[in-house]
């Protein structure tokens, strides 16, 4: 008999509770021990939810944020609509955002104080691009901060059922926050990349790999470098994994956002269904004719459940036994208690 706590459970419908009211693409949700918790924001800031219930949000003040003269410079002329996407938190407690809108990495302190961190990119060549659609940043144990980007701007505005396969990690060696930097990619050639986390040991890097339909998994180096890329699980999910968190048996939970479904990939390789959102029906008939049942990935969801197009997995709660889902359709947050506590992220142990 398996000693994994998640073989032969999943969650009973009737134990989901609503945490947060109101939320607009709540995309990624970051957690902390005391019980507050984050929320990205279309409207381009943050939410904040307390422990009590009540909640307000953190926008940029004094002109930053997408109205920033220095964020149209960076693509193209062309701000955009900030859309807060993945979130971090730095080493004082305040924001680093990929912003999906405006194609840039930006930080938010939480009085509302915004900074341009990266517009642009190195490539191996030498060149210096335009990021793209920035998604889902991520700190090491150095201070590195690393971070996704899904697509290039003109393949994401031409792209037909799936992300051409040029999206890329880029690593910035000295992050300063408040001060701009440019991005070094580390590595290309991905489909779709969205979250990023790092084993405990910093020696692993994973990636979800959206429109590639698999988890991604790369060796960290002294010196910034990836090598090593290996598919991690199953070659395909089956339903497009787009968050995801470790927890303390090692099991990686990922929301697959084609099919609005929570399941788990064990140490082993095997896949466990947590939770699935919604009507299967309804999801049935949305999957376009003669493809393999992983939907269009990226694109519009049935989403007539509570999470619909469910995009993140949080472990909160003083235990970290508390899951916290974000979409990109939802109002809230549905909420369960997990018979396993998450991987304490870096920020776990920080007195911010």
């Amino acid at each position: 008999m398996s000693d994994n706590p998640l073989v032969g459970w999943s969650v009973d419908p009737a134990d989901i509770t609503l945490t947060g009211t109101g939320l607009r693409r709540p995309e990624c949700v970051l957690a902390q021990p005391s019980g507050d918790l984050w929320v990205a924001d279309l409207g381009g800031g943050i939410v904040h939810i307390r422990p009590d219930g009540s909640q307000d949000i953190v926008r940029p003040r004094n002109g930053g944020g997408p109205f920033a003269p220095e964020v149209g410079a960076n693509i193209d002329g062309n701000q955009g609509f900030s859309m807060p996407n993945g979130m971090c938190f730095d080493a004082h407690g305040d924001f680093v955002i990929g912003n999906f809108g405006t194609n840039v990495i930006e930080h938010l302190t939480r009085d509302g104080h915004w900074s341009l961190v990266a517009g642009s990119v190195m490539w191996p060549d030498s060149e210096v691009r335009p990021i793209g659609k920035a998604n889902f940043p991520a700190l090491d144990a150095s201070g590195r901060l690393w971070f996704s980007v899904t697509a290039s701007a003109e393949a994401w505005r031409n792209r037909g059922q799936n992300v051409e396969s040029d999206g890329y990690i880029a690593v910035i060696d000295d992050f300063v926050p408040g001060e701009q930097s440019v991005g070094r990619v580390v590595a290309t050639d991905l489909a779709g990349t969205n979250e990023l986390r790092f084993s405990a040991d910093g020696r692993q890097l994973y990636a979800a790999e959206t429109g590639g339909d698999h988890m991604t998994r790369f060796q960290v180096h002294d010196d910034g470098t990836l090598t090593g890329r290996e598919v991690y699980g199953p070659e395909r999910l089956y339903g497009a994994p787009d968050g995801f968190a470790f927890d303390a048996h090692g099991n990686l939970w990922t929301t697959l956002i084609g099919q609005d479904k929570l399941v788990a990939i064990t140490p082993e390789g095997d896949v466990l269904t947590i939770w699935e959102d919604g009507d299967r029906a309804v999801k049935d008939a949305a999957v376009p004719a003669g493809s393999s049942g992983a939907g269009t990935p990226l694109d519009a969801k049935p989403g007539d459940g509570l999470a619909p197009r469910m995009a993140s997995i949080t472990f909160g709660g003083a235990d970290l036994r508390t899951v916290y889902i974000g979409s990109l359709g939802g109002d809230s947050l549905p909420t369960f208690r997990s018979p396993v506590p998450g991987a304490p992220l870096p920020h776990w142990s920080a007195s911010f």
